[in-house]
């Protein structure tokens, strides 16, 4: 690892630090958001509402140094609130674009699943290309570019649920859950989330991030990983349990999700150890079961410790 690969992991640990001072008690998870955020990959963050995921989002995008839009998906969201719409201008004899906020480095998609379908796949050719066209025009979208979506459990009233075209476009799913009795007593004693937020500094910047992520290109991955790797998503595929298997997608991002977690671990080499962090995370939102039709992310995680390390 060169001198300036191990500043980028020290100011990545800072940013990591910050990360858990907001979200108190749930180092695993801020491990994982930064696992795909290096991995180029968007992350869904499910789970009961108040639990901080909108308050994590914003907190990634202010320690990667990321330019950041909100956007509250509602039922009467429409695509062009989101991509932005062409206007007639009657000086210029003309119709010009307007770009709507989805033209950002980090957009947070609040509540993704209370938007209705076709707004939801408005997001699909940004998230798969970074870019996204309009009446013919194709625009490309700020570099690097994540989106970070947050969504209500399916259950809750007032939910659409995601394709599965979509949920494969998301690289980890990521749950909260409420925070342990030490780390609340410390939420309930400590000062308001929002001050903590607005004290935050970027720990890198944007071309610092991509700069990274090249680094995480190069990190090596030796054939009996490959060989688990890809048991792990033949399992997936001759599980009778799934509708359908992990996609060559997911595969990919398996790869660079676990190059990711080996150069946090200052590796040059990823280890099972990896593999296993991040597949229930990767696995749990795509395997959707026949019988109820629903994902369940215990199941891949069962799935996983019955395939052999090789």
């Amino acid at each position: 690892m060169t001198p300036q690969s191990r500043e980028m992991l020290q100011r990545l640990h800072q940013a990591e630090q910050q990360l858990n001072q907001i979200i108190l008690g749930k180092a695993a998870t801020m491990r994982l958001a930064l696992i795909g955020i290096l991995a180029r990959g968007h992350l869904l963050l499910e789970d009961v509402p108040g639990v901080g995921k909108t308050t994590m989002a914003h907190a990634l995008a202010t320690v990667l140094g990321l330019r950041f839009a909100r956007v509250q998906f509602t039922s009467d969201l429409l695509p062009a609130d989101l991509l932005g719409v062409s206007v007639y201008e009657r000086s210029a004899e003309a119709f010009r674009f307007h770009p709507g906020p989805i033209f950002t480095q980090v957009l947070l998609a609040d509540e993704i699943n209370r938007a209705t379908p076709k707004t939801q796949s408005a997001l699909l050719e940004a998230m798969a290309e970074q870019q996204v066209t309009i009446d013919g025009e194709t625009n490309a979208l700020p570099t690097p570019f994540f989106v970070i979506a947050t969504q209500n459990p399916q259950a809750q009233i007032g939910t659409f649920d995601l394709p599965e075209s979509q949920l494969d476009r998301f690289l980890l799913r990521l749950e909260l859950g409420y925070p342990d009795a030490k780390a609340e007593r410390a939420l309930l004693q400590g000062i308001s989330r929002q001050d903590v937020l607005a004290r935050l500094s970027p720990m890198l910047s944007a071309e610092q991030l991509q700069e990274a992520q090249q680094d995480i290109a190069q990190i090596k991955l030796a054939e009996p990983l490959l060989d688990y790797i890809q048991a792990l998503i033949s399992a997936t595929r001759e599980d009778q349990r799934f509708s359908c298997g992990l996609s060559p997608r997911a595969a990919l991002g398996l790869v660079q999700a676990c190059k990711a977690s080996a150069w946090l671990e200052a590796r040059s080499m990823v280890i099972p150890e990896d593999v296993q962090r991040v597949f229930p995370a990767l696995a749990g939102h795509r395997l959707i079961l026949r019988q109820s039709g629903r994902s369940d992310p215990h199941i891949a995680e069962q799935l996983m410790y019955s395939v052999a390390i090789p």
